[in-house]
């Protein structure tokens, strides 16, 4: 994943910085399952590492004010951490690959809910303009 620039991050609003982390934490995840396939633990121990900071991150930027949705978001991170921990411990693909699955199921679904709110903020704004347009139509 190519670096990003500060300037650039600060123009992110948080569901493209949410997406930013879960991309990282899936290549993380799959650099560290191919780390283990060939043996280079040390590695793979790096990448498992940073995984669990991008889920400490994402659980630090959860909006509270979500309600339960929020409650529940925040356990499931705690949960995919534990996971990434226990498959750090025993090296265990099959953990990587499930946490890897609920993790791009996220990030699907954030995909979506930034294409949703960008069509309703796109309808908004054609809305304002073809009012604006009808106004200054009849001065």
């Amino acid at each position: 994943m190519p670096l990003i620039s500060q300037e650039t991050l600060h123009k992110k609003t948080s569901q493209e910085l949410t997406l930013l982390l879960y991309e990282a934490a899936l290549n993380n995840l799959e650099s560290a399952e191919n780390h283990i396939e060939h043996d280079r633990l040390e590695q793979a121990n790096k990448h498992l590492q940073k995984t669990n900071d991008i889920l400490e991150r994402l659980g630090v930027g959860i909006n509270y004010e979500a309600g339960i949705l929020a409650d529940q978001l925040e356990q499931l991170y705690n949960y995919l951490a534990d996971e990434v921990v226990t498959a750090n411990l025993l090296k265990d693909r099959v953990r990587i690959q499930h946490v890897h699955e609920i993790i791009l199921s996220l990030f699907s679904a954030m995909i979506e809910a930034v294409k949703d709110k960008r069509v309703a903020n796109d309808r908004v704004n054609y809305k304002q303009t073809n009012a604006y347009e009808k106004m200054a139509s009849y001065e």
